[in-house]
């Protein structure tokens, strides 16, 4: 009989860790603590001062002062910072050449690896869930308990607070949209010269610029 071919155990096998390593990375740990920390920090400050705020003062306005500025940095931080980073989304007002104001809610496409992790996703979204809530629940209360000099800050906590939470639910539900509007405006201008040539090759010349048979 003629010899039996031996099987070459020794083949290289190649092995997709790449995927494992990214989903472990999502999941594993928080890969951005500080924008983690100042996300949450602000917000809960500001809450905890307006119920404790009798306690280490008996000055109304060094109270109201403070809240707002809490408040204030939590705007900012979130619409500037916390959300680019735990959730690649971001939101802004522009300012067209004709004075039209524009809202562009974005959703950026990264990497996985570069990505959020599912630990700072969830921590985003329950802090710009809840924390408007609990201001809602200050407006009843401090309407029913007839506190009016509260009731401006209430509301602006209410007002600052929803619109980033309004703000970013377009992002994640239509940010696509946004981003395909933007740069059908930005690159508008680049239809100009298809628009010659076509009409270039309808007097014969050819087509998108080339010439025809002579």
């Amino acid at each position: 009989s003629p010899p039996q071919a031996l099987v070459d155990d020794t083949e290289d096998v190649s092995l997709d860790f790449g995927s494992e390593e990214e989903l472990a990375l999502r999941k594993a740990r928080i890969r951005h603590p500080l924008a983690t920390f100042f996300h949450l920090f602000f917000r809960v400050s500001a809450i905890v001062t307006y119920l404790f705020c009798d306690w280490f003062s008996n000055s109304f306005v060094a109270c109201f002062v403070t809240i707002l500025l809490l408040l204030s940095f939590d705007f900012w931080s979130v619409k500037n910072v916390t959300g680019r980073l735990l959730v690649g989304l971001r939101w802004w007002n522009q300012i067209d050449e004709d004075g039209k104001s524009h809202w562009v809610f974005e959703a950026k496409r990264v990497p996985t690896i570069a990505a959020s992790t599912e630990a700072e996703a969830r921590i985003f979204w329950l802090g710009l869930i809840i924390c408007p809530v609990i201001w809602t629940v200050f407006f009843f209360s401090t309407l029913f308990s007839l506190k009016l000099k509260w009731l401006a800050l209430v509301i602006a906590g209410i007002s600052l607070q929803t619109a980033n939470l309004y703000g970013y639910i377009h992002c994640k539900l239509g940010g696509q949209k946004s981003i395909s509007r933007v740069t059908s405006r930005l690159f508008g201008t680049a239809e100009v010269p298809k628009r010659k040539s076509r009409r270039i090759s309808e007097d014969g010349t050819g087509e998108h610029g080339k010439t025809g048979p002579r």
